[in-house]
């Protein structure tokens, strides 16, 4: 009798069975050939599959309690999906095991080939790690990809997102989609801060390490900036080409950046103080927004409400329902590909002027944040939060 080599198994069936009498193993494994037989035809026959190598050896696992037995039939198969599924069934006709009634039920199915694949990628990502060179595909490049983004560790109280940290420069970026980015292009010493707020373990880092900051090419970025410099020690102040953020940044763009840093005393001359434009007050964004009801802010601090802390933005119908939640720091660009009429975006953290601007050529008509960038004559009404 031919053996199914386990380099060709495609599935696995799970089977459990009850019958109202004691049965040995010998007895379920006779009751699934013998109630089978003829069902199928030839090609289909359970021994002659046996045979061929395409169902492996059944494996019975039971136990008999109170004069009944139940237990757990494992049947792998080398057939193609729609034969393995008929055979599944073929188990369930089966009433009888030995000599009691009995009743087979399958379980699951399960693709033993998943698996397999995961413990390739699993292993080849611990085999890359001692391998230096190698080809430029595609699978391997997303593998050495995926092996150095597996390395992102949490750092201090704050569980900040971090690469490696143990040299005595470090740069700091705005969030964890900025961290991955530069891991994925080989830039390890990197940590985020998990938005615009600065961690009391960036300001720690300030002093025992020269850090150079990286912000996003707009606005918000340089904000953000100027409030960091303000607040820790920082050396040097990357910024990302015009429009863009450090997330989306190819690798060539990611060095280029770093290599045109300054000093954190330039950066400020030519941006001015940390204070200088910057965004509106609750109090001129509640001007912006005077002529609403009081029932559509209730509605949108809601909502608002459900995305605070998350670090994401929603945009909403006119209705005020969910139409797509993202990241806020891609809300900009999502905002200006999306093809589905927008009324409102909220956003968790401060608005960018790439934001807004995207609101005003998509008719958008709240905007809600917790700070807001300067944009001259902006349409859209701005919402604090």
């Amino acid at each position: 009798m031919a053996k199914i080599s386990p380099v060709s198994v495609k599935y696995m069936i799970y089977a459990t069975f009850r019958s109202e009498g004691p049965v040995e193993k010998p007895d379920v494994i006779g009751a699934i050939f013998g109630q089978t037989e003829g069902l199928l035809g030839s090609d289909l026959e359970m021994r002659e599959l046996q045979k061929e190598g395409k169902i492996g050896r059944i494996e019975v696992e039971l136990n008999t309690v109170d004069g009944k037995s139940v237990g757990e039939i494992k049947l792998p198969s080398a057939l193609d999906k729609s034969e393995t599924t008929i055979i599944a069934a073929t188990l369930e006709t089966i009433d009888r095991i030995g000599p009691t009634e009995a009743r087979i039920e399958v379980t699951k199915i399960e693709d033993v080939r998943g698996s397999k694949r995961d413990y390739i990628i699993d292993r080849a990502k611990k085999l890359l790690e001692g391998l230096e060179g190698g080809g430029d595909s595609r699978i391997s490049r997303t593998l050495k990809e995926e092996s150095r983004v597996s390395k992102i560790q949490e750092y201090g109280e704050e569980k900040l997102p971090a690469g490696d940290l143990s040299g005595d420069e470090i740069i700091v970026v705005e969030g964890r989609a900025d961290v991955v980015n530069l891991l994925k292009n080989r830039v390890n010493n990197v940590v985020g801060m998990n938005g615009t707020k600065l961690p009391k373990e960036i300001a720690v880092l300030g002093n025992e390490k020269e850090i150079t900051l990286f912000v996003d090419g707009d606005r918000g970025g340089k904000l953000i900036a100027k409030n960091v410099i303000e607040n820790a020690k920082v050396a040097y102040v990357a910024v990302a080409p015009d429009g863009k953020e450090v997330e989306e940044l190819t690798g060539k763009e990611i060095l280029m950046s770093l290599r045109k840093k300054i000093p954190a005393g330039e950066f400020l001359r030519r941006n001015g103080s940390a204070n200088d434009g910057y965004s509106k007050t609750y109090e001129e964004a509640e001007e912006d927004v005077e002529e609403f009801s009081g029932d559509t802010k209730s509605e949108l601090k809601k909502k608002y409400d459900e995305i605070k802390g998350t670090r994401n933005a929603v945009f909403l119908d006119a209705g005020l329902n969910e139409v797509k939640k993202i990241s806020s720091s891609t809300a900009s660009g999502a905002l200006a590909r999306s093809r589905k009429k927008i009324s409102a975006v909220l956003v968790d953290g401060p608005a960018t002027s790439s934001l807004i601007k995207a609101c005003d050529e998509k008719g958008v008509s709240y905007l809600g944040a917790n700070n807001f960038a300067y944009v001259k004559d902006s349409k859209v009404k701005l919402v604090s939060f």
